[in-house]
């Protein structure tokens, strides 16, 4: 019996089903090894039979399969080399026209002639101007395509493409069985979902636009649930162990802590602090988001639960993404508690514990010490970077653990705290970049949501502008008069760079530092190679501003791959305004608080994502005196990244921006963060099209978990877990309940 004779199920290698050579082709070019890999490597789009493409749509450099009609074919010599070219004029029925040149026309000029109807396929350049596909791959369409309404147009590369796929498709779907569905019929029947088989079927092969849209709805709710399961089984697993109970205790710490504060809490400080404090109290693990704008105050909200933890015998952890921030922390805990926060020192209140910093560049001596106090018990409060969720690194009892950024954490790190001992600690998660709800509802899935809306009293406006260099040149001068406006008036000033510079460009990340979010165009080399100038870099632009426009200005330059004691002297000067500017990296896009640094230049800002310079202005107008970024770029007007640009000068508003930020940034991006470098099972999923799947899933997957905490009845159900988010993430999940 030959393997097509046998059953062909979801998990069967594609090689038993369409030969070796197709699939070891579809393996290289698009990761595609199994019959399920390929039903579910979904069609990008559809054209229907009796229209042509729109061609208006296509965009310079992207790989693009159009049906389009020739309008002319004309075979002429090359110029440089033997041999015939074949221009060729296609044309789509809204008058869109797209030049394509064929190498050795001549074997083709008697298939490609003008009124042929086939695809093209290839990627787009310029040729004088005018957009242009250069021997593409061309396929006549056949009779079968004429039949069918709709041809699906799949994920290319250059060199598999659009109809290669669509045959393998079609000829695995001919042998493959209808898998088990794994949704609950329960389900199926209330939302009116189709079946599984059917939906896949009707995605690759529809017949009507109506089979589109259910066929896509299925499985949107597959990816929604398949997400949601996976949350509710993290969620499950927490509240599993028991936790330390924190209820608060009356003339303990937080009380003297709060008595010497010399503002008033928001009312969104006090009741998300009430929040925190009710489930401090309880014994079993808080696992809590609290988002808020930048400068909302979410540091004090973190402080008071470590206070309240501190006061029920534990310690508290607090992580920190980079060693910048983690000092500037500790320093910021210290400076808010005073002598509460220096037990064993002179002047120290009686009550007082002890803030202790850790992290993995200390020198051995002080490693050491460190060490002991977190050990020991003697640090009620550790502060520190990813060297916290070393093993070697011990807690007498650790009841809480803040983690500060949560972007910028794995799962498996936050799991790393939390997973020691007998008790789990109590889980604060703080982010400073607000998050639509929808978001929120699926990347932080496995968190209660607290938002603090409001900002502190005292913060001074920000006023955003964008320079546009492209178009008006001459105001680069005026930026730097405006930095020594600020200076001359008493103030300091920021200027961000990109990069760090004075080496080789391909070891030119910042350790300490974001080089850019997701959606940020290409990056050194690969920037020149696109036709751009490499982003500007602090090492070598900071000596032509010190002999230049900032001659005469005291300047520091702070960034990732300084050794931490410089980093730190560095910061601890501009603090005590013993600096006029600091040119730095994003290494101070979060945590750093200095009231009289008024002015930000940020240099190459296209460079960066839209959240992470709403996050570097951030660390202006943090003081009496209003505040000024300016968004310096040479990107022209009328682009995509020039509207973000524009966007972040518009409002002031994170919640506005992280929106905004969503809807011109691929999902994939975000979504893929569930992954945690995984390759991503979440292919249709929108966060902004589907808030109301991704809703009811969170409700229904609560419920089923609640019932059946490890799927063992719904093994189904445990394989979407895999087909989702992933086989190792699904089985941590489970190994957790």
């Amino acid at each position: 019996m030959t393997a097509i004779d046998a059953q062909i199920d979801m998990d069967t290698s594609l090689v038993d089903v369409i030969g070796k050579k197709s699939a070891d082709l579809l393996a290289a070019q698009l990761e595609i090894a199994t019959v399920g890999d390929l039903v579910r490597h979904y069609p990008r789009r559809y054209v229907d039979r009796g229209k042509l493409t729109d061609i208006a749509g296509l965009e310079l450099g992207e790989h693009a399969t159009v049906v389009a009609e020739v309008e002319q074919a004309t075979l002429r010599p090359m110029r440089s080399r033997r041999g015939n070219l074949l221009a060729v004029v296609i044309r789509d029925d809204r008058g869109g026209r797209l030049d394509c040149t064929f190498f050795n026309g001549h074997r083709l000029k008697n298939l490609i002639v003008p009124g042929t109807r086939a695809l093209f396929a290839g990627k787009v350049g310029t040729f004088n101007k005018k957009l242009q596909l250069t021997h593409p791959q061309f396929e006549p369409l056949d009779d079968e395509e004429s039949i069918r309404p709709f041809i699906s147009v799949y994920p290319a590369t250059g060199k598999l493409s659009s109809w290669i796929i669509a045959r393998c498709v079609r000829q695995v779907l001919d042998v493959l069985d209808d898998p088990t569905d794994p949704l609950p019929e329960t389900l199926r029947r209330r939302e009116g979902l189709a079946e599984l088989g059917r939906a896949l079927r009707r995605i690759h092969v529809p017949e009507t636009e109506a089979d589109i849209h259910a066929a896509k709805h299925r499985l949107v709710w597959d990816e929604a649930l398949g997400v949601q399961l996976a949350l509710a089984l993290r969620r499950q697993a927490t509240v599993s162990r028991p936790a330390p109970a924190c209820p608060p205790v009356p003339g303990g710490l937080l009380d003297a802590f709060d008595a010497m504060l010399p503002f008033t809490l928001t009312d969104g400080q006090r009741a998300v602090g009430a929040e925190v404090s009710a489930d401090l109290s309880r014994d079993h693990p808080m696992n809590r988001l609290v988002q808020g704008d930048v400068g909302a105050g979410k540091t004090i909200v973190a402080l008071r639960a470590m206070l309240q933890v501190v006061d029920g015998g534990q310690q508290a952890a607090m992580l920190a993404p980079t060693e910048v921030l983690a000092a500037q922390h500790a320093r910021s805990l210290r400076t808010m508690l005073g002598g509460l926060g220096r037990a064993g020192e002179l002047g120290a209140a009686e009550l007082a514990t002890k803030v202790t910093l850790l992290t993995g560049s200390l020198g051995a001596k002080a490693r050491r010490a460190a060490l002991l106090e977190a050990q020991s018990g003697e640090a009620g409060i550790v502060v520190g970077t990813h060297a916290l969720i070393q093993d070697h690194v011990g807690f007498a009892d650790l009841g809480l653990v803040v983690v500060d950024e949560q972007h910028r954490f794995g799962v498996e790190q936050r799991d790393a705290l939390r997973g020691r001992g007998e008790r789990a600690p109590h889980m604060l998660v703080m982010t400073a970049t607000p998050i639509p709800r929808t978001v929120a509802m699926t990347v932080y899935g496995d968190l209660e949501v607290s938002t603090l809306s409001e900002l502190p009293r005292g913060r001074s406006p920000v006023a955003t502008t964008v320079v546009p260099l492209a178009e008006k040149p001459q105001w680069f001068e005026r930026v730097w008069r405006r930095v020594r406006e600020e200076v001359a008036a008493g103030h300091q000033a920021y200027v961000v760079f990109p990069r760090v510079g004075g080496g080789d460009k391909a070891a030119d990340l910042d350790p300490d530092a974001d080089l850019v979010d997701l959606d940020t165009p290409d990056e050194g080399a690969d920037a020149e190679e696109a036709g751009r100038r490499a982003p500007l870099a602090v090492l070598d632009i900071a000596p032509k501003l010190t002999e230049g426009a900032l001659e005469g200005l005291r300047l520091g330059i702070l960034h990732g791959k300084l050794p931490p004691d410089e980093k730190d002297a560095v910061m601890r000067a501009f603090e005590a305004a013993e600096l006029d500017v600091l040119l730095a990296t994003t290494v101070i896009e979060v945590g750093v608080d200095v009231p009289n640094a008024t002015a930000m230049v940020i240099l190459d800002a296209d460079r960066f994502g839209l959240s992470q310079l709403h996050q570097l202005r951030g660390r202006v107008g943090r003081g009496s005196a209003p505040g000024v970024c300016l968004l310096v770029t040479d990107v022209p007007e009328g682009t995509t990244t020039r509207e973000r640009l524009d966007a972040v000068a518009s409002t002031t508003d994170g919640f506005e921006l992280s929106r905004i930020d969503l809807e011109l940034r691929r999902e994939g991006d975000v979504l893929g963060a569930l992954q945690s470098g995984r390759r991503s099972g979440l292919r249709l999923l929108s966060l902004l099209r589907h808030e109301d799947v991704i809703r009811k899933a969170q409700v229904y997957a609560t419920d089923i978990v609640g019932h059946d905490p490890g799927l063992v009845e719904h093994p189904g159900l445990a394989a979407l877990v895999g087909e989702t988010v992933g086989d190792e993430e699904r089985a941590a999940y489970l190994d957790k309940v």
